[in-house]
């Protein structure tokens, strides 16, 4: 199919900015081959290049009442598909440098001997509090893992809310003396 000149890429513009959908698809067809060809001078997947393409005639359609070409369409098209090839070259360098990030910051942070730290930190815990009196253990239990608030403990235990308090304070000594090698990580899980 034979180009148009810019007396007939005018009349094609002007076609398309009325919704045209003829126009559109006469550009398709004149445009679509060379220009996944051209984009598959910088990109070596022809379905990266296809998809680049299409996208490139959808913001088109997309944008036909208000785009506005300074130059010929042809050279607008060749110049769209350069860009968007750019624009994935970017996004393919970030893409990389988060999953190189990621995959250091995994190595670093997650792995197995901190895994089995922070098993050790429940074993431990679990241990430590069945040292506790069982007061000061039920109290604790309800106010730190089942979220309880001393006024509903109170209420549950049938005691003052002090009491409550004075009860989970002394099972949290108990434990800290008893879990002080785990210091850090009982910060973390909200055992002060």
């Amino acid at each position: 199919m034979r180009k148009p000149d810019i007396q007939q890429e005018y009349f094609v513009l002007s076609a398309l900015k009325q919704d045209s959908q003829e126009a559109f698809s006469l550009l398709f067809r004149t445009y679509y081959t060379d220009l996944v060809l051209f984009c598959g001078n910088f990109i070596k997947d022809k379905s990266a290049c296809e998809d680049i393409v299409q996208s490139i005639f959808l913001k088109l359609w997309n944008d036909r009442k208000s785009i506005q070409i300074e130059t010929s369409l042809k050279s607008y098209l060749l110049k769209s598909v350069r860009n968007s090839c750019f624009d994935e070259f970017r996004h393919l360098e970030i893409v990389r440098q988060y999953e190189s990030d990621y995959e250091n910051s995994v190595l670093d942070c997650y792995d197995t001997e901190n895994y089995v730290l922070y098993s050790d930190l429940y074993d431990h815990l679990h241990h430590a509090l069945e040292q506790v009196p069982e007061q000061y253990r039920e109290a604790f239990v309800m106010n730190r893992f089942e979220g309880l608030k001393y006024r509903e403990i109170a209420v549950k235990l049938n005691v003052s809310e002090r009491t409550v308090e004075v009860r989970v304070s002394k099972a949290l000594e108990i434990l800290r003396k008893q879990l002080k090698d785990f210091f850090m990580l009982l910060l973390l899980i909200g055992i002060p």
